[in-house]
């Protein structure tokens, strides 16, 4: 599957934590001129476990497409995704934004305009929702790190950062915190470098807690955007609910995510 960057919206709210402790890394390679294809074999012991927890990679890795619906104020948003080689369509009541392998566009039903990035956000809730499996993606280098301690439960946690030339934001950097009961992803700490294209120093955070099931794999169904202080998460901010959820070993025709006659070509 194609690597993309997760990219943030400015908004979104964050967080730090400290990391430290043993790192397994694989080998260093230059990405910046290559496709990059997710890999099994380099994965640590303890996102592996993770990974089978929400019905395993190999099962993952027989899905072509991702669908969900998200409940916005301006109504219903649906994001349709090629997993194999991200394409993306995200269906809007005013606007489409849509990329079809090669190029980013925008599609107006009418004069109003999108008030957002359509460069910051045509990929951005795939890779929210597709956790934890895009952290499966080649060029990643996996670290144990600190335990996220919240609420008097503490999440064992896994760094991700990418090797040279992988993505827009080589610089990100992750940290999946898992239920060591469960092996579940509980958390995501993330930091935003898209903007200053340099390495982030606060972390973000979404609580994972509720799930869903579609095709045997388990998906979010709820995510928990939360305040923070003293570089932890404090209070919930904001959920947000995801719905009519397809994944499907079908894959769907290019022509969906192909840009439509009137649109906009992103650059």
């Amino acid at each position: 599957m194609k690597l993309k960057s997760l990219v943030i919206v400015a908004l979104i709210i964050f967080s730090s934590c400290k990391n430290d402790k043993s790192s397994e890394t694989v080998e260093s390679i230059d990405y910046s001129e290559n496709q990059l294809d997710i890999t099994t074999s380099t994965h640590p012991e303890s996102i592996s476990r993770v990974f089978e927890a929400h019905g395993g990679l190999d099962a993952w890795k027989e899905m072509q497409t991702l669908k969900f619906t998200m409940a916005k104020e301006s109504g219903d948003e649906i994001t349709t995704t090629d997993l194999y080689n991200r394409s993306s369509l995200i269906e809007m009541p005013k606007h489409t934004i849509g990329y079809d392998g090669q190029e980013i566009w925008l599609n107006k039903m009418d004069t109003t305009s999108y008030k957002g990035n359509p460069k910051f956000y045509y990929n951005l809730m795939f890779y929210f929702y597709a956790m934890p499996f895009v952290l499966a993606d080649d060029g990643i280098v996996y670290e144990d790190v600190q335990p996220l301690d919240f609420e008097g439960k503490s999440y064992p946690g896994i760094k991700i950062s990418y090797e040279s030339g992988v993505g827009e934001s080589p610089e990100d950097e992750y940290i999946l915190y898992y239920d060591s009961e469960t092996n579940k992803m509980a958390w995501l700490g993330y930091t935003v470098t898209y903007f200053s294209k340099e390495k982030g120093k606060e972390f973000h955070f979404i609580k994972y807690s509720e799930w869903q099931n579609s095709n045997n794999m388990q998906l979010p169904k709820t995510l928990t955007w939360y305040n923070y202080e003293n570089n932890l998460p404090t209070t919930k901010r904001n959920d947000l609910e995801f719905s009519s959820v397809t994944l499907t070993p079908v894959k769907m025709n290019s022509s969906v995510f192909s840009m439509p006659e009137g649109a906009e070509v992103i650059e």
